[in-house]
């Protein structure tokens, strides 16, 4: 069961030994500079450099595979809305006009074929960065790397209880969800979608319940600790950085100085190969 559990999986690769705060920069810059850029050829190199660290960290298949399921669904629902609602956008973006197929509004064209490529290799690019400093940072230290680079330590905290509780709902729901199968509830594949559906719908109101619970219990707790009363705190997990640390925030640098001198050679942030 634990492997199908979302949330921190302690390991001792390299990508795990590296603290919050060096992982959590990286994060930010590379994805800030691969949503900026429109450069098929960047997104692409960041692309197959984030693959190489999600396999360097020995992420498993099983604790990755309902999120990543669900990202690829919102990102093909998104592509197919963009072209439905500016089937004509990629056109106006290039300035050229090169039609595959003739369907009125719908008119399909290489551009936009194209710039849907772009927005698609987008979404995916962020995906195992994000992947890979969830599942390889405490929480605890999560919070901590936020409040060194300027977060306040009430949200920060938060955050952290909020990573912390990722794995508890799931747990929970699974736990729900064989109790009502042995009530006879039909919930696994075999059952037909709706029966399902329903199956589900009468586990959120029980799950709902128990979060709320947990939710008074912490919140009681921290209370009784006098927990937000100075301005600031120190943290046990925070750790000191190491040459990796260093490392990987240069890399993150020369990262965003490539995807800015593809945008000065591009002349912008959109490089067009149909000029």
């Amino acid at each position: 069961m634990d492997n199908n559990i979302f949330g921190y999986d302690h390991n001792n690769t390299w990508v795990h030994q590296l603290t919050g705060t060096s992982k959590l920069l990286f994060f930010i810059l590379v994805s800030i500079i691969a949503m900026i850029s429109y450069d098929v050829r960047f997104i692409t190199l960041v692309l197959i450099l984030s693959l190489i660290i999600l396999y360097q960290s020995q992420i498993k298949w099983s604790q990755v595979r309902l999120i990543v399921k669900l990202i690829l669904i919102f990102a093909c629902l998104n592509l197919i809305t963009v072209y439905i609602f500016s089937p004509g956008h990629g056109a106006y973006l290039y300035g050229t006009q090169h039609i595959i197929l003739h369907l009125g509004y719908f008119t399909l064209t290489k551009e936009q074929l194209f710039y849907e490529l772009n927005l698609a290799l987008k979404y995916l690019v962020t995906v195992p960065i994000s992947l890979v400093f969830l599942i390889t940072t405490n929480p605890s230290e999560f919070s901590s790397s936020l409040n060194h680079i300027g977060v306040s330590y009430r949200l920060s905290y938060a955050v952290s209880l909020a990573l912390r509780y990722i794995p508890d709902v799931q747990r929970d729901y699974q736990e729900i969800s064989m109790a009502q199968q042995a009530r006879g509830y039909e919930l696994s594949k075999k059952g037909k979608f709706m029966t399902r559906i329903k199956g589900v719908s009468q586990i959120l109101i029980p799950l709902i319940l128990s979060s709320l619970d947990k939710i008074q219990v912490i919140s009681q707790a921290m209370e009784l600790r006098r927990f937000g009363k100075n301005k600031k705190r120190t943290w046990y997990m925070a750790r000191k950085f190491s040459r990796n640390d260093y490392l990987t925030i240069v890399l993150a640098i020369l990262i965003v100085l490539l995807g800015v001198w593809f945008m000065k050679i591009d002349g912008g942030r959109f490089f067009n190969p149909f000029k």
